[in-house]
């Protein structure tokens, strides 16, 4: 019998709002494991990850936000994204996702292109001149060469948060209204909101 998901409550009396940011990502490992950082100590968000186990197709990243929302709603101030690879993916599929995001004020879409690897490229480096999903892992891997995506070792991208989001930044100039057609990433959009709940 599959394990139901606990819901994420938010203790009553609290003096500050806790943020809810529910993200559906198209991995089930890595980012999941990212995006946990800013789960840590006395935060005034809280992130929950919706993760598929090999269910990664654009479509069905967006149902499973789709389901959680039907289920579970938003409240004021909370926030829903889909986190999703370029990669082989059409630009029929992604418009889709994006589609959806301009539907409501509170969701969002981040796409790296190639990939997800590409924005934890950026917390080591500007990423100039990646030809590939093969490129960016193997320039990760320079900078971590113990690199697994089963077991991130997330205290060694904390240092790099504020000058990926910067790289990032400068590298979506002019900002995209979508996605990134070559390399790229709109993923920092995401991680700037949740940057700032840790300060």
């Amino acid at each position: 019998m599959p394990r139901r998901r606990r819901p994420f409550r938010r203790p009553l009396g609290e003096r500050r709002y806790r943020t809810l940011f529910v993200i559906a990502t198209e991995g089930a490992r890595t980012e999941p494991q990212y995006f946990d950082i800013f789960n840590t100590g006395d935060m005034v968000i809280h992130v929950e990850c919706l993760r598929g186990r090999h269910e990664s197709a654009p479509s069905q990243v967006l149902k499973r936000m789709r389901k959680y929302l039907k289920e579970e709603g938003l409240r004021t101030g909370d926030e829903a994204w889909l986190v999703v690879d370029k990669d082989q993916w059409s630009d029929v599929q992604l418009d889709e996702l994006y589609q959806w995001s301009k539907t409501h004020d509170d969701y969002g879409l981040a796409v790296s292109n190639p990939k997800f690897e590409y924005w934890l490229l950026l917390h080591f480096e500007d990423g100039n001149d990646v030809s590939s999903s093969r490129d960016c892992s193997d320039r990760l891997s320079r900078h971590l060469p113990d690199y697994d995506k089963g077991r991130l070792a997330v205290a060694k991208f904390i240092p790099g948060i504020t000058s990926a989001i910067e790289r990032a930044r400068r590298k979506d100039t002019p900002a995209c209204e979508d996605w990134p057609r070559t390399s790229g990433t709109t993923v920092y959009r995401l991680v700037e909101k949740l940057n700032a709940g840790r300060a």
